[in-house]
C-alpha cells in the first residue's frame, strides 16, 4: 500500500511529450474545478471564471519551459505580479481565488500532479462551504435597508416623516438631503434597520400618503461586499 501511495504522488517528468500532456490535462481539470466553485453565489464576470479556468495552465507551462534556469525565479515573480492587476478593482475573494490557481499552476508545472489536484480539490471545496454557509457575515446585515423619499419643500421631513419611519424601524440615520427639480423637492436617503422585512410594503403605503405619492425606494444597503 505504502509503494502505491507513493506512486500516486511521484513528480511526473516534464521533459516527456506524455508528462507534458499529463500536466496540461491536470492544470485544466483543476483551473475548471477552481472556476466552477468559484461561480457559486458568488458575483463575477465571463471573463474572470474564464481566466481563473485557465491560469493554472497558462502558469503550469510557464514554469515547464523555464524549469531548471535562473528565468525560474523571474517567471514565477511575474505571474504573480498579474494579481497586482486584478487586485486593485477587485475583492478579496477574487484575490484569494488567483492565488489558489496559481498556486495549482505552480505544483502541476513542477511535476507534482496529484499533489495539485488534491490541494485544489480540499481548498475548492473549503472555499464552496465557507461560502455556501456565509461564514464571517454579519447576521444583521439582512434587516438593513437604504430608504429613499422624495418630498416636497415644504413638508419637515423631521416630524413629517421620521417619526413614521421609527414605527417600522429599530433604528434609523439621515445619511443624504439633496434638492430637485428646481429645489422643489428634497430627496432623502436613510440608512435604517427593519424591525420586520415584511412591512417594508406597508412602510412606503404610508410615507406615500404623508409625502403626497412622491417617490419612496427601498434598497439594500450599499456596502463594499468583500473588500479588504
Amino acid at each position: 500500500m505504502n509503494n502505491i501511495f507513493d506512486s500516486v504522488f511521484d513528480t511526473v517528468g516534464t521533459d516527456t511529450p506524455q508528462g507534458f500532456v499529463i500536466c496540461v490535462a491536470a492544470a485544466l481539470v483543476a483551473g475548471i474545478s477552481i472556476s466552477v466553485l468559484y461561480s457559486y453565489r458568488n458575483r463575477h464576470s465571463d471573463s474572470f471564471a474564464v481566466t481563473i479556468a485557465l491560469l493554472p495552465t497558462i502558469v503550469s507551462v510557464v514554469i515547464m519551459v523555464v524549469s531548471g534556469d535562473i528565468g525560474a525565479g523571474i517567471a514565477v515573480a511575474g505571474a504573480f505580479s498579474l494579481v497586482r492587476f486584478r487586485s486593485a478593482p477587485g475583492t478579496a475573494k477574487e484575490i484569494a481565488i488567483i492565488f489558489l490557481a496559481m498556486a495549482t499552476g505552480l505544483l502541476v508545472g513542477r511535476g507534482y500532479v496529484a499533489y495539485a489536484l488534491a490541494f485544489a480539490a480540499v481548498v475548492g471545496l473549503s472555499f464552496f462551504l465557507l461560502t455556501y454557509f456565509n461564514f464571517g457575515a454579519p447576521r444583521s446585515n439582512a434587516q438593513k435597508r437604504l430608504l429613499k423619499i422624495t418630498i416636497p419643500e415644504d413638508l419637515d421631513y423631521g416630524s413629517g416623516i421620521e417619526d413614521m419611519i421609527a414605527a417600522y424601524t429599530d433604528s434609523y440615520e439621515l445619511i443624504k438631503v439633496r434638492t430637485a427639480n428646481m429645489g422643489s423637492v428634497y430627496k432623502l436617503t436613510y440608512r435604517i434597520t427593519m424591525r420586520d422585512t415584511d412591512k417594508i410594503r406597508d412602510m412606503i403605503d404610508d410615507i406615500r400618503v404623508r409625502n403626497g405619492n412622491l417617490e419612496v425606494a427601498v434598497l439594500h444597503e450599499e456596502t463594499e461586499k468583500g473588500g479588504l
